[in-house]
């Protein structure tokens, strides 16, 4: 084995990248300084959304996006099986009920009608959940206009989990993150995803109050705005710049100003990165064309974060055997999701194979290639050579 490893998936670093984190490091202030908010206005011209805030991780953010909306004991989550254990984590850490809504098989992303059908009976067995989690699986985006249709009139909030899908965007060239249909989107910035700040997310809202709860949950449930002081102390005249409350119990979820100068940076790059990422997919789609897999659906609206093939049924090998080939043949491929209801955490709730078919059919096929930006054309081929090989 001597080609060079091919990774499913790693960051784009540049040189600019690079002297925005070095300048970061000569600032005087290397976190809870101005390049937060540097970095949050980035994402909110870029999403044309009103309130944005920057957090060590996606699950952060759905942590404090949760707690923002009153997830607690008592109240109901639910979510696809097809996504990372973060997801609903998040909720688990709230002591929240959750249940799961099975996806499509042509996307992995939430289903509409099994979405009515769960809710109609959660209605009637007066079990409805207080928050959905739809994950834009890949970066497909879900198709939202639906999920709030049915959601409204059972009064639910939505959190998007766009984790994947930073640069992807809804129909009518609204970008997701805009939060017109939700109550709040969540963005990773993992060095796989569409930009990195190494580790680190963002929520965004059109929310202005809730907005401002995420904000203090990111930082232990403090303040030092007089305007959200409670405590008969603060009206002390003798009280001064130094002085803050502490109004609910939070969490120390802070970006470092390092990070946010990185994301920024990135951020610059953020539109070629996809257009990238959106190439590659088609070209894979070319080379692959004619063997049993299903591909995933061509789409200029999808962030491409990953590119999931589906062995067909009546494929002559099996999803293991390729995997193997491939990892042989030094190329990283992943496998994206084993649903979470599978898990044994999950199994201990009371989840049982059989529970989300379609989830689990589409884990049973499910195998991602490398794609990113950097991939070239000859690592293409060559991971396109070996799948050939395998199947024909």
């Amino acid at each position: 084995m001597t080609d060079t490893y091919i990774p499913y998936s790693t960051q784009d670093i540049c040189e600019a990248d690079i002297e925005a984190v070095v300048a970061a490091l000569k600032d005087p202030l290397i976190t809870q300084g101005p390049a937060i908010g540097r970095f949050e206005k980035t994402i909110q011209d870029y999403c044309n959304v009103p309130h944005a805030v920057a957090l060590s991780s996606a699950t952060a953010g759905l942590h404090v996006a949760m707690a923002a909306l009153d997830v607690g004991p008592g109240t109901r989550v639910w979510a696809p099986p097809m996504t990372f254990v973060g997801t609903t984590n998040a909720a688990r850490m709230l002591g929240a009920e959750v249940s799961f809504v099975d996806v499509e098989a042509a996307t992995g992303n939430i289903s509409v009608s099994a979405l009515q059908e769960k809710l109609a009976k959660a209605q009637r067995d007066n079990v409805l959940p207080h928050v959905l989690v739809v994950v834009h699986f890949a970066g497909r985006v879900c198709d939202m206009s639906a999920i709030n249709n049915v959601c409204k009139p059972y009064n639910i909030a939505i959190i998007e989990d766009a984790a994947h899908a930073l640069g992807a965007g809804h129909t009518g060239s609204i970008a997701v993150g805009h939060a017109h249909l939700s109550q709040a989107c969540v963005f990773s910035f993992h060095p796989v995803k569409s930009i990195t700040t190494g580790e680190g997310g963002l929520v965004t809202s059109r929310d202005a109050a809730l907005a401002d709860r995420m904000r203090r949950l990111r930082s232990h449930g403090t303040t030092r705005n007089p305007g959200d002081f409670t405590s008969p102390a603060a009206g002390n005249k003798d009280h001064g710049a130094w002085y803050y409350e502490q109004l609910e119990l939070g969490y120390n979820y802070r970006l470092t100003d390092i990070q946010a100068a990185l994301g920024a940076s990135q951020m610059t790059r953020l539109d070629e990165f996809i257009a990238a990422r959106r190439q590659r997919a088609n070209r894979y789609t070319s080379l692959l064309d004619g063997l049993p897999l299903q591909l995933p659906p061509a789409s200029d609206l999808s962030a491409w974060h990953l590119y999931v093939i589906q062995l067909a049924q009546d494929a002559k090998t099996s999803r293991r055997e390729l995997f193997d080939t491939l990892r042989a043949e030094n190329i990283g491929v992943n496998v994206h999701y084993i649903p979470v209801h599978l898990q044994p955490y999950y199994a201990r709730l009371g989840f049982r194979p059989g529970d989300y078919p379609v989830s689990e059919g589409l884990y049973a096929g499910a195998l991602s290639l490398p794609l990113y930006p950097k991939l070239t054309e000859q690592q293409q081929d060559r991971v396109a050579a070996v799948v050939r090989r395998v199947l024909e």
